[in-house]
């Protein structure tokens, strides 16, 4: 008991030095910091849910070397953040450690970027999961039956997320859990069944876009780069997390490596039971759906995809947790216009509850405004890896001038700067092509909301934004 009680102590005492006190309940183990990444990275959703986008975009080779190249750079950018997530352990995460190392422009953008990021990741978890769910009703596929499904999912994890933290963090306990058990399970399902192709099937291209090889590779890569996002949420949550200095970081490495080795024989196991390419890679958005019935049977198939859909929803909910912390975070540091309303704490219940409800209104929003389903998730990936990149490069920077700021337990050594570097340039790869045809509506989104955040920084945050209170 004195063992926890200090370290209680010296998280708190840890908080204040970086100027604020303990308003969150620090209630999460080193367990459930992984597990809320782990959910929030979701195999079981993003591979999912682009499955079909997959094959139409490169086909059985997307799922096998686009999976594993897009791993591979993604675990430099995790690596790196876990390095941060160590040295500044707040629920402002990315937007401090930017403000701490790169200035408080720097960290007003970061913030920005990565609330909308948070948003539209939010409103693609929901918005998939509402089409996989009426696809297994049998019901039209209408606008109006998306939005109201949607709404009512994104509801119920806004009022989850309001009731308490012991409630969310258990439920991604058991998320974990789950998402593990799900992946077992259709392994070993389609294993008994049988494959319907031999291994080297994982190398064939397909294409159905009208592109060149190379470029419709290379824009297919958005499945497992969407797939592979999230893993913030272990920092977000570092102010309701014990030790976080440790905790945080391991966190995101684990929720990462443990989601590139599952999502890989997942995705392997479901291309090699496709019975005919051309007939799956028809069913467009549908595909993954298509595919489990005509391998498994109407039954079994649409019984996995329902425990699928169980951890979507899962996927959502912590989601809406990690969001609801950078967007208290950034308004509890007058960040955002009416931010005195976004950093109200529940008394009663001690979660940001103002900030949750807004994330409901404006994922909502982005949700109906967007026509095409891709262009929201490019969206989500380029915002929220351009916030992952701009801490990585502020680090990098304050290194190489002899400012390196803080340098927490868990830390890459002399690894660092090839790993950052390596980071940094993929994410620019990344942000080009993924606003590139077939995803043009998700670059004219970003020119806009680049555009207005200009226009709000130029004519209020400048001169009102003060930026976190603590300074490297």
């Amino acid at each position: 008991m004195t063992t926890v009680t200090s370290q209680h102590e010296q998280d708190a005492k840890d908080l204040q030095k970086m100027g604020y006190a303990q308003e969150l309940l620090r209630d999460m183990g080193g367990f459930s910091n992984f597990a809320i990444s782990f959910s929030v990275i979701s195999i079981l959703t993003g591979a999912t849910q682009l499955f079909g986008y997959g094959l139409q975009h490169g086909g059985p080779v997307q799922m096998s070397l686009g999976w594993l190249l897009v791993s591979f750079f993604t675990m430099t950018v995790a690596l790196s953040m876990a390095e941060l997530a160590s040295a500044y352990p707040t629920a402002g995460a990315l937007y401090h450690w930017s403000s701490f190392l790169g200035g408080r422009a720097m960290g007003w953008v970061t913030a920005c970027l990565n609330t909308m990021g948070q948003f539209a990741i939010l409103a693609g978890i929901d918005w998939g999961l509402a089409n996989f769910v009426i696809g297994l009703l049998g019901w039209t596929p209408s606008p109006a039956n998306a939005v109201a499904v949607f709404a009512a999912l994104l509801f119920s994890h806004a009022l989850l997320n309001h009731l308490g933290i012991r409630v969310v963090a258990w439920l991604n306990d058991f998320s974990a859990w789950y998402h593990i058990a799900v992946v077992f399970f259709i392994l070993i399902v389609l294993c008994l069944k049988g494959f319907a192709q031999p291994v080297g099937f994982l190398l064939k291209f397909n294409s159905t876009d009208g592109f060149s090889r190379p470029y419709s590779f290379i824009v297919g890569l958005l499945l497992a780069q969407w797939t592979l996002t999230g893993y913030d949420a272990s920092a977000h949550v570092t102010e309701e997390t014990h030790d976080p200095r440790r905790n945080a970081p391991w966190g995101i490495f684990i929720a990462v490596a443990v989601s590139i080795v599952f999502g890989f024989l997942m995705l392997a196991a479901i291309t090699l039971s496709i019975p005919d390419l051309a007939q799956a890679t028809a069913f467009g958005d549908n595909a993954l759906i298509e595919v489990m019935k005509l391998r498994l049977g109407p039954g079994m198939g649409a019984a996995l995809v329902w425990l699928i859909c169980g951890a979507m929803w899962l996927c959502g909910l912590g989601a809406m947790t990690s969001a609801s912390r950078m967007v208290f975070a950034f308004s509890r540091d007058g960040g955002l216009p009416a931010h005195k309303v976004w950093a109200t704490v529940s008394k009663r219940f001690q979660t940001p509850a103002n900030a949750i409800w807004g994330l409901f209104g404006f994922a909502l929003l982005l949700a109906v405004s967007v026509k095409d389903y891709s262009a929201i998730l490019s969206i989500a990936v380029i915002c929220l890896y351009l916030s992952y990149g701009l801490p990585i490069v502020a680090r990098l920077y304050a290194r190489l001038a002899g400012k390196g700021g803080e340098i927490g337990p868990w830390n890459l050594g002399r690894f660092s700067t090839p790993i950052a570097v390596t980071a940094i340039l993929w994410i620019a790869f990344i942000s080009v092509v993924f606003v590139l045809p077939p995803n043009l509506q998700a670059g004219q989104m970003m020119l806009k909301v680049l555009a207005v955040l200009l226009a709000i920084w130029f004519l209020w945050s400048r001169t009102h934004f003060k930026g976190p209170k603590y300074h490297a």
